[in-house]
């Protein structure tokens, strides 16, 4: 990387085109998060005189978060350059929710990045730069984060439960760099008032902390920047423990109990941490993560075990281990009739069902006809009749003597024709249903939202 000093404006750009070969083809869409800010300004002016060059298609998004009383003035600054650029712009207004002992930054940046999942793009490309890694680097110390929290901001990640990624090639480029760059360029850009309060803890590193440092240390942002890379590559080393690991403990969003306690403590947490991460933007603080593990590791005989964080729960039955959202747990009520389609959503058990006929299999299309046939939750009480040479019994004994964890018997759909239920999902046919050889019969699938 070079000195800030010798970074003029045409080798940043060329530093960010190069930087923009290692992950962007031509095609691509890119979106700018554009604050106002002279960082945001900066990263838009370099990809739109890119764009052409590398064959990208650009476009940006502001998110107004309508703290500052100036939000709006600056929705409109946005609105202004990007039409002078002729880039399209999207304007999100949002409303922050701060969730207990959480800042109001913490609270801004969840609500952006709930933005970011519903912008249809390649990239989101965000101008944070080497300043803001030292920062987040000092942060994340003071928080005691471990490595990963430590190894700051990656250059690419992808977005929590999307296929967009976050792009942020400005990482090795000081703040000074980018002020340069606006002021040879006569750009314009909006100053945030809060950036100078320095009740916010990341003004007060800016502010009080670093000019500290910087006098001693001069170096200190690369040096830094040095670090996050270091511990970057050792985070990525033991998510690929993780993922070995994984290989035999792991099966369809699962995990093995018993292949999690074979393991030493320290690889155990990083096996859990690593799975939990597939469904969580944030984990659970070490305490947490540290109780979680110890209960897991003395569970109850009967293998149940139920622990919830912020909106999740982890649940634990005859050694599987699944990761839920505490919704998805909740007993659904409801009735929704059948008219013939072929595929029908079930929106309070967020799954697909989908028919087809089929000779000789399935249920028999014929007692089906001019009868009233519905869609319903389980309510209590069903009985069932698997075969002929077995007597009618409730649904409730056939369930508890599946491997169905408890909390999913109440998430299958069940079919009636009347008030006699003839299928169930994971179950089968009613005896008396059951289509003969030579008839057409109607097969059902049912197709989960695996993300519920």
């Amino acid at each position: 990387m070079e000195s800030s000093n010798s970074i003029n404006p045409k080798n940043l750009i060329e530093l960010l085109q190069r930087h923009l070969h290692s992950s962007v083809t031509p095609g691509d869409s890119l979106t700018v998060a554009l604050s106002g800010g002279v960082d945001s300004i900066v990263l838009l002016d370099m990809l739109a005189r890119l764009s052409s060059v590398i064959g990208f298609h650009l476009s940006a998004i502001h998110v107004n978060h309508g703290i500052s009383r100036n939000a709006d003035q600056w929705s409109h600054f946005c609105q202004g350059l990007c039409e002078a650029f002729a880039i399209p712009l999207s304007i999100f207004r949002v409303q922050i929710h701060k969730k207990n002992q959480q800042s109001l930054e913490a609270a801004a940046r969840d609500a952006r990045y709930q933005v970011f999942t519903r912008v249809d793009t390649d990239y989101i490309v965000l101008a944070q730069h080497q300043d803001d890694q030292a920062e987040t680097l000092l942060l994340q110390m003071l928080r005691g984060a471990g490595v990963k929290g430590l190894s700051a901001m990656p250059p690419v990640r992808l977005l929590t439960g999307t296929s967009t990624k976050l792009l942020r090639p400005l990482l090795n480029v000081p703040r000074t760099a980018l002020l340069y760059y606006a002021q040879a360029g006569n750009l314009s850009w909006v100053d945030d008032e809060s950036n100078t309060n320095t009740d916010f803890d990341r003004n007060y590193l800016r502010h009080q902390v670093f000019p500290v440092i910087e006098a001693r240390y001069p170096a200190y942002r690369k040096t830094l920047t040095r670090v996050c890379h270091h511990l970057g590559e050792a985070a990525q080393l033991l998510d690929e423990l993780a993922q070995a690991d994984g290989e035999q403990a792991i099966h369809h969003d699962t995990l093995s109990l018993e292949k999690l306690c074979s393991l030493n403590p320290a690889r155990a947490k990083n096996l859990l941490r690593y799975f939990l991460a597939q469904k969580m933007c944030y984990l659970p603080s070490t305490a947490k993560l540290n109780e979680l593990l110890r209960q897991l590791s003395v569970i109850t005989p009967d293998n149940r075990l139920s622990f919830k964080f912020e909106n999740l729960e982890i649940r634990c039955f005859r050694g599987v281990i699944e990761c839920l959202t505490i919704k998805s747990t909740a007993k659904k009520q409801f009735v929704i009739p059948w008219q013939g389609e072929k595929q029908l959503y079930i929106e309070p058990l967020q799954g697909m069902l989908i028919f087809t006929n089929q000779p000789g299999t399935g249920i028999d299309l014929q007692k089906l006809s001019q009868q009233n046939i519905t869609i319903r939750s389980r309510s209590g009480g069903e009985r069932f009749q698997l075969d002929a040479a077995r007597p009618q019994r409730s649904l409730k004994k056939i369930l508890q003597e599946t491997a169905l964890p408890p909390w999913k018997r109440d998430t299958l759909p069940l079919l009636f024709c009347a008030d006699t239920l003839i299928w169930a999902a994971g179950i089968g046919i009613n005896y008396h249903f059951q289509v003969p050889p030579d008839a057409l019969g109607l097969e059902i699938t049912w197709l989960p939202d695996p993300l519920h």
